[in-house]
C-alpha cells in the first residue's frame, strides 16, 4: 500500500513540450477576458430595458387616449340621453296645453269645483314636477322672445310697450319655451312726447313777457322824445 509523502505539492498538468512558465500567461489572459464579457452582457440588458420602457410608454399613452375617448363617449351619450328626454317631455306637455287652458278658463269662471277641481289640481301638480312653468303677467314689459302680441292699443299711462292683458299664459321647461305668452299690448300715445316741448316753449314765453314790458315802461321819455324829434314841434317853438 502506497502512502502519501508529507509535504508533497501537486502541480498542474502541463502539456507535453510546454514548461510551467507557459501556463501562467494563459491563466492571466482568461482572467482579463471575463470583465469584457460582463460589460457586453450588461450593455445588452440595458438595451433590452430601454426597449421595454419605450414599449411601456407607448402602451400607457394608448391606454390614456382610450380612457379619454371613453370618457368623452360617456359624456356625449349622457348629453344625448338628457336631450332626448327633454324633447319627449316637451312633446308630451305640448299636447296637454289645451287641457291646461280649459282648466284656466274654468277657474276664471268659477266652474272649477267638485271632482273636476281635484283632477285639475292633480294634473297641475304632476306637470309642475315634470318641470313645466307658467309665465306671463299683466304690467310686465313686452318681450318678443317670450310674448306674442295678439292685440295692440295706445295708453297714456305707459312709458314703453307693456303687456296689459294675458290672453293665454306661456309655458317653459327650464330655459326652453314651449309656448309664448299670448298678450294684448299697449304703447305710449304717439303725441305724448311732442306735446311737452310745446308746453315748455309756451311757459318760457309767458315768463319772459312781463320782463320785456317792464323794460319798456321804465323808459317812457325815450319814446316821447323820439316822437317829438320826428314831429319837430318843440324844437321849432
Amino acid at each position: 500500500m502506497t502512502e502519501e509523502t508529507p509535504g508533497f505539492d501537486e502541480k498542474p498538468d502541463v502539456p507535453s513540450g510546454a514548461t510551467p512558465d507557459d501556463a501562467e500567461p494563459k491563466a492571466a489572459s482568461e482572467e482579463g477576458a471575463a470583465p469584457a464579457g460582463d460589460a457586453s452582457e450588461n450593455a445588452g440588458l440595458v438595451a433590452q430595458l430601454d426597449q421595454v420602457r419605450m414599449a411601456l410608454g407607448e402602451r400607457t399613452a394608448d391606454l390614456q387616449r382610450l380612457q379619454a375617448e371613453y370618457q368623452n363617449y360617456r359624456r356625449r351619450v349622457e348629453r344625448d340621453r338628457v336631450a332626448v328626454k327633454e324633447v319627449a317631455v316637451a312633446n308630451l306637455l305640448s299636447e296637454l296645453l289645451p287641457v291646461l287652458d280649459d282648466v284656466g278658463r274654468a277657474r276664471e269662471h268659477g266652474e272649477l269645483v267638485g271632482g273636476f277641481k281635484s283632477v285639475a289640481e292633480s294634473l297641475e301638480t304632476i306637470i309642475a314636477k315634470m318641470g313645466l312653468q307658467q309665465f306671463g303677467k299683466e304690467g310686465e314689459p313686452f318681450d318678443p322672445t317670450i310674448h306674442e302680441a295678439l292685440m295692440h292699443s295706445y295708453a297714456p299711462d305707459v312709458t314703453e310697450t307693456t303687456c296689459v292683458a294675458i290672453l293665454q299664459p306661456g309655458y317653459r321647461i327650464g330655459e326652453r319655451t314651449i309656448r309664448p305668452a299670448r298678450v294684448a299690448v299697449a304703447e305710449p300715445q304717439p303725441g305724448a312726447q311732442t306735446v311737452k316741448p310745446a308746453e315748455d316753449a309756451t311757459e318760457a314765453q309767458d315768463a319772459s313777457g312781463p320782463e320785456d314790458g317792464a323794460q319798456n315802461s321804465g323808459n317812457p321819455g325815450s319814446s316821447g322824445t323820439a316822437g317829438n324829434k320826428e314831429s319837430g314841434g318843440p324844437d321849432e317853438g
